[in-house]
């Protein structure tokens, strides 16, 4: 029940990976910010599925309703989305730009890169019926090639590496393998084959790969997200999306506001140990700086 618990709270983990024993250095090129690299699904997809023959897109209205052009960005919210917040945070001069847009050149690329993909979640499977999306093996076989790019403008590996390093990962997958898998018979089997618990032993030894793999490829400090209550979600409870973004906490049946994506970040950023854990970003940053 305790891993059931921690499973479903609002920022599940944050694990630092510094500490470790791996030493960080301050990359001489973009030493006055941090970059960001962004996996996982669609709470922190900022347009890839644009790019991609995919059901899952977030390219017409309403979303991006509140946002400065009016028009939708790929987010799936009506402004906003976490990534966003956390850039402002960082001191980022924008957010990172998704992998698949052309626009992911030049000095862009030190601002980090975001990989995630609407449907994409730890279990292959969940995302097979929305066809054509970036699966996190994809997504983790992409931070190679961006790299590569990275080496590129910087001026050669090790530099990149250092500012890799220097880095903020987010990771934010674990609801679609409910919502989209163990839960959504027919298109899934998993159901009849573990229960409940099982299935969550399941995720979590998948997910421990997933960040022993973002730790190879660079990856010292890392934010991971828990799945959410899923009881309060519109779609689960057949309450009717919001028209007002600044009113609800939820934009459309299953995806946060742009005011909620915000306080989300807050509680990222300064929460307590109850709501991130075991530290929170603010005290994860000021630790590299006091070190």
């Amino acid at each position: 029940m305790a891993r059931l618990s921690a499973m479903t709270k609002m920022v599940g983990l944050v694990v630092g990976l510094a500490m470790l024993g791996c030493s960080l250095q301050v990359a001489r090129v973009g030493a006055d910010f941090v970059p960001l690299y962004v996996f996982g699904g669609r709470f922190v997809d900022s347009g890839n599925n644009n790019y991609l023959d995919t059901t899952v897109k977030a390219d017409a209205p309403p979303y991006g309703i509140d946002s400065p052009t009016g028009r939708p960005t790929g987010r799936f919210s009506n402004n906003r989305n976490i990534p966003d917040f956390i850039s402002q945070a960082l001191k980022l001069p924008e957010p990172p730009t998704p992998y698949l847009s052309p626009q992911l050149t030049g000095e862009r690329l030190l601002y980090g890169c975001n990989f995630a993909s609407a449907g994409a979640a730890i279990l292959n499977d969940t995302g097979l019926r929305l066809r054509n999306i970036i699966t996190i093996p994809k997504q983790l076989q992409a931070f190679p090639q961006y790299k590569n790019k990275l080496a590129a403008q910087v001026g050669g590996r090790e530099q990149a590496e250092r500012l890799v390093n220097k880095g903020v990962f987010l990771l934010s997958i674990v609801s679609d393998d409910f919502v989209n898998n163990y839960y959504s018979p027919p298109f899934s089997s998993r159901a009849s084959q573990y229960t409940i618990f099982e299935f969550i032993e399941l995720l979590i030894s998948e997910l421990s790969k997933i960040l022993l793999r973002l730790n190879e490829l660079g990856a010292r400090r890392l934010l991971v997200f828990g799945s959410g209550g899923f009881g309060c979600w519109p779609a689960l409870l057949a309450i009717r999306g919001s028209t007002d973004g600044g009113e609800y906490v939820f934009w459309d049946s299953t995806n946060p506001t742009d005011k909620a994506e915000g306080l989300f970040v807050e509680g990222i950023l300064s929460g307590p140990a109850d709501v991130v854990f075991p530290i929170n970003l603010n005290t994860m940053l000021a630790m590299e700086h006091e070190a």
